[in-house]
C-alpha cells in the first residue's frame, strides 16, 4: 500500500511520515504527534481510542477517508469493522458472515452481492488479509 492517500489508497498511520500526516487538514500538530508517538497501533480501534481524546466523532469519521489502519478480514472485531466509513451493522455482519476469507477475490465476490463494484473497491481499501504491521 502506498504511503500517500489517493483515490485508490489510504495513508497508514503506522507508516506515514510526519510530513504526510501534516498534510491532512483534520490533523493538528498535537494530534500528529500523538499518532507518531503512539505507533505502532495494532488495530484501527487502538488508533480510534487515541484520537477520541482530541477529535470529534464526525472529524474522526472524515479522517478515516484519508487515514486508516487496514483491518484483517479474518480477525477484525465488529467494532473495528464499524469504523470503516459508511459501514453499518448490516454490512459488518456481511463482512463477518463469510469468514474465513481465503483471498481478497473472495471478499470482492461475497461483498458484491450487497453493493456495487465501485463500493466494493472503496471498501477494499480498508481491508487486508495480512497483519496490519505489514502495510
Amino acid at each position: 500500500m502506498a504511503n500517500s492517500a489517493s483515490a485508490n489508497s489510504l495513508l497508514n498511520p503506522n507508516s506515514a511520515s510526519s510530513d504526510e500526516l501534516a498534510g491532512i487538514s483534520l490533523l493538528d500538530e498535537g494530534t500528529t504527534s500523538a499518532i507518531t508517538g503512539g505507533r505502532p497501533f495494532a488495530t484501527i480501534g487502538d488508533l480510534n481510542s487515541a484520537l477520541s481524546d482530541s477529535m470529534s466523532k464526525d472529524d474522526i469519521e472524515s479522517l478515516y477517508g484519508e487515514l486508516f489502519i487496514p483491518i484483517n478480514l479474518n480477525t477484525a472485531s465488529r467494532d473495528d469493522i464499524l469504523l470503516i466509513p459508511g459501514v453499518g451493522r448490516r454490512m459488518a455482519h456481511e463482512f463477518e458472515e463469510y469468514r474465513p476469507y481465503s483471498s481478497i477475490e473472495q471478499f470482492r465476490r461475497e461483498i458484491s452481492k450487497y453493493v456495487d463494484e465501485e463500493e466494493v473497491a472503496r471498501l477494499e481499501m480498508y481491508v487486508t488479509l495480512d497483519c496490519p504491521f505489514n502495510e
